[in-house]
């Protein structure tokens, strides 16, 4: 009776490490129309229905994938016009708001349509502007981008037409498209070698973009930075100078911090042009009367640099192949950046950070109608989102992932890595990551290279800084090549996969 007891106990005590599952896999079918070629968007769930935008050619429809992933309905969006620009959407818990553009003769639509439940479409397409442009293009005009809250989204397109004066024509809206303000707002670009960042929206509704200009042989350095923000109730921008020192900055990634009304500005620094990376160089500004309010250059020193790359690694130029991926915020004003390891080689070049600074930013303009609008490259590379248009006989790498924590003044909480070596030939579908976040840890889900076929690892990491190595998954069914850096989490404890299974694209839906 004593040795029961004693057992039970130590059972008990075990809690969840003997009695924890892995995280459940439901598989979709592959579908005949549904290729490698295959573009796609994992849109989100209402209720208990996953909804995927497809599209081959000129078809685009909408799979209902219903709660055991079997394809429950195909709906067909027969009012995109063949000489489809661009599809975005928004989704919320009860609908997904769907904006698309396209031209007819020589003007360019911005329309919108709501899908509800079971992707059914809601109403009629409605316009929400035209722009009449000089040529036929397959450019987009438009950009969409929405608060972190979703009760605010701004349509918004830049005239480029004039390098020294862009014109920034922009329409903010609430969650049911009601239109709140339209502003023409004027921003002077002083040199051609001036770009914008990505553009992001405040919960308030403030536009806020960073201005850089680039400098250097091949425009591979950044030498300044301005910091722009469009408050809801005024016409114009309001534009201080970031005053970024001696830092030689590579690439420039901000996020809008709503607990805290501020913006974070953060990219790797060096001392000198085409020099090492040295360490991170960080910006706290105030968003409400757009001034700074601290910046921090952190160096790197010996520990971090082992931690990146490995006792085997050459540390000065240990990371010289990191590229910011994101910055996550918190409400005690405390952040966290994370970077992977990116790089190509070629069997005739060896591309390196400052080729594809210097390839050409995806913000410059103007186009040759006069309009431009920006895009979102997850690998800083200027390669396709699918990999088809890199050159022939690249080698695609993914390799460690470093985070970094910070407390509301700058200072290093703590630092950790995500070990992963990554590559495949042609094509970069299969490597780098995918996030899920439970709340209590932020899973890094990849694929692992093991007895030649890819094997989906979960590694997480929680507040403090604690890794936590889970399992290789025990159901995954053998045939299935996950792309876990195009996955979505669609619900608190959902996340939704794209995989390949003989060259048939489908999606595995893990429950958490």
């Amino acid at each position: 009776m004593n040795i029961r007891l004693m057992v039970f106990s130590l059972l008990v005590l075990a809690g969840p490490r003997v009695f924890s599952q892995s995280p459940r896999l439901q598989y979709s079918d592959p579908e005949k129309e549904d290729s490698r070629r295959t573009n796609f968007e994992i849109m989100g769930k209402i209720g208990n229905d996953v909804l995927v935008y497809k599209n081959n050619r000129n078809d685009h429809v909408v799979g209902v994938y219903g709660d055991d992933m079997k394809l429950k309905e195909t709906i067909k969006l027969d009012f995109v016009p063949d000489r489809l620009i661009n599809i975005d959407y928004i989704a919320y818990p009860d609908r997904i708001l769907l904006f698309y553009q396209y031209q007819k003769k020589r003007v360019v639509y911005c329309d919108h349509v709501a899908l509800g439940a079971g992707g059914k479409i809601q109403g009629t397409p409605l316009t929400l502007d035209t722009t009449e442009v000089n040529s036929s293009s397959n450019n987009k005009i438009y950009t969409i981008v929405n608060s972190d809250d979703k009760q605010k989204i701004m349509l918004f397109k830049v005239n480029s037409s004039n390098p020294r004066n862009f014109v920034v024509t922009s329409f903010l809206y609430n969650t049911q498209l009601d239109l709140i303000t339209r502003n023409r707002s004027e921003v002077a670009m002083a040199d051609k070698n001036e770009y914008f960042s990505d553009f992001q929206l405040s919960n308030a509704g403030e536009l806020v973009v960073g201005r850089f200009q680039r400098a250097g042989n091949n425009n591979d350095v950044i030498a300044a930075v301005d910091m722009l923000i469009k408050y809801p109730d005024s016409l114009a921008f309001s534009q201080r100078n970031v005053d970024i020192g001696k830092q030689v900055l590579d690439n420039i990634m901000i996020k809008i911090d709503n607990s805290n009304n501020r913006v974070l500005m953060s990219s790797f620094y060096s001392r000198q042009k085409r020099g090492n990376m040295e360490g991170l160089y960080v910006v706290n500004w105030n968003k409400a009367d757009n001034t700074k309010i601290m910046d921090t250059a952190i160096f790197f020193n010996e520990e971090i640099r082992v931690l990146a790359k490995g006792n085997e690694a050459n540390r000065k130029t240990a990371l010289n192949d990191f590229y910011i991926k994101n910055i996550y915020t918190r409400k005690d004003g405390g952040y966290a950046v994370v970077s992977e390891s990116l790089y190509t080689t070629s069997r005739y070049n060896n591309f390196n950070r400052w080729d594809y600074m210097g390839w050409g930013n995806p913000w410059a303009g103007p186009m040759g109608y006069g309009y431009w609008s920006p895009y979102y490259s997850p690998w800083s590379m200027p390669w396709s989102r699918y990999g088809w248009n890199a050159p022939t006989q690249t080698r695609f790498f993914a390799d460690n992932v470093l985070v970094l924590s910070f407390d509301k003044d700058n200072r290093l909480e703590w630092s950790n890595v995500i070990s992963k070596s990554q590559f495949d030939d042609e094509t970069d579908n299969l490597i780098s990551y995918g996030n899920m976040n439970t709340g209590s840890e932020v899973h890094f889900l990849f694929n692992t290279f093991e007895r030649r076929t890819f094997v989906l690892t979960d590694q997480s990491l929680d507040a403090a800084g604690k890794l936590t190595r889970y399992p290789t998954y025990k159901n995954l069914d053998k045939g299935y090549e996950f792309m876990p850096r195009f996955a979505k989490q669609v619900s608190a404890r959902q996340l939704v996969i794209p995989c390949l299974y003989r060259n048939y694209l489908c999606f595995a839906r893990v429950d958490f």
